[in-house]
């Protein structure tokens, strides 16, 4: 475990690579001794910047849900990041490559709070009783840490590779879908280059809820009535360019596009 002094120094790198948009080199190459309780210190650092500076949390996204992820890093459980008001986009806006280093795209199922869940002890049933609605959704996933060469840890401190998303504005209430069986298709430029479904997510992603939830109750935090809560992708996250129009179809939620320039 890394001192404090050593946690407020790597956020300070993480920080700067943010601002210039200059990847860095994996902070466990730097600081092998990081571990993920540093991690998650680190990425709450840098969320109190961005809290100083005027944003607002308004909900959070949880990563590594699906089994191929957490294998690939070696992990078994998800992790989780912040999502800030300046990190909404709208539909129907064109989204700047320059706010990114080295953005990806991927589709979830977006869930928006109509009521507290605050752990611990939440449950499915809880879960479905405080969703108001669910929206498709795209999810802008960057890494300030270069070539995407990510340990949990770094991913985590770097607040779960988040960085923008896109909501559709067509609400659908929670009880007209199997939140399990929702099936997705993500189109890049016209062509289809993902499919997948709903229950790649922790086999259902009302499941992450309850476990983002429960998670974040061990630092005092709830999540609050018109927070969104991301709860993993559908598919694979495919590399975004300049030009490039993203989209994501869903079976009964319809559908939300992204256009980068």
């Amino acid at each position: 475990m890394m001192s404090n002094d050593v946690r407020e120094a790597a956020a300070a790198v993480l920080w700067e690579a943010d601002q210039t948009k200059v990847p860095i080199a994996p902070l466990t190459e730097t600081w092998p001794e990081l571990d993920v309780v540093d991690a998650y210190e680190i990425q709450r650092a840098n969320i109190r910047r961005r809290l100083d500076a005027g944003a607002r949390v308004r909900g959070h996204k949880v990563g590594l849900s699906a089994k191929a992820m957490q294998d690939m890093l070696g992990v078994h459980e998800p992790d989780y990041g912040h999502l800030l008001d300046d990190m909404f986009c709208y539909e129907h806006d064109t989204i700047a490559m320059a706010r990114f280093c080295q953005p990806r795209a991927e589709i979830e199922v977006a869930f928006v709070l109509g009521r507290p869940l605050e752990g611990p002890g939440v449950t499915v049933a809880d879960v479905v009783r405080a969703t108001d609605h669910v929206l498709p959704s795209i999810e802008i996933v960057d890494s300030r840490v270069r070539d995407w060469k990510i340990k949990i840890q770094d991913t985590v401190a770097d607040n779960a590779s988040s960085a923008a998303l896109v909501l559709g504005a067509r609400p659908t209430a929670l009880d007209a879908v199997d939140p399990a069986l929702i099936g997705a298709i993500l189109r890049k430029n016209g062509e289809i280059v993902e499919t997948g479904c709903s229950g790649a997510v922790l086999g259902n992603p009302v499941i992450a809820v309850a476990w983002l939830a429960n998670t974040l109750a061990r630092f005092g935090v709830a999540l609050e009535p018109g927070h969104v809560v991301m709860p993993g992708s559908c598919t694979r996250m495919v590399p975004v360019s300049a030009g490039d129009v993203v989209r994501a179809d869903f079976d009964v939620l319809g559908h939300v596009s992204a256009r980068f320039v």
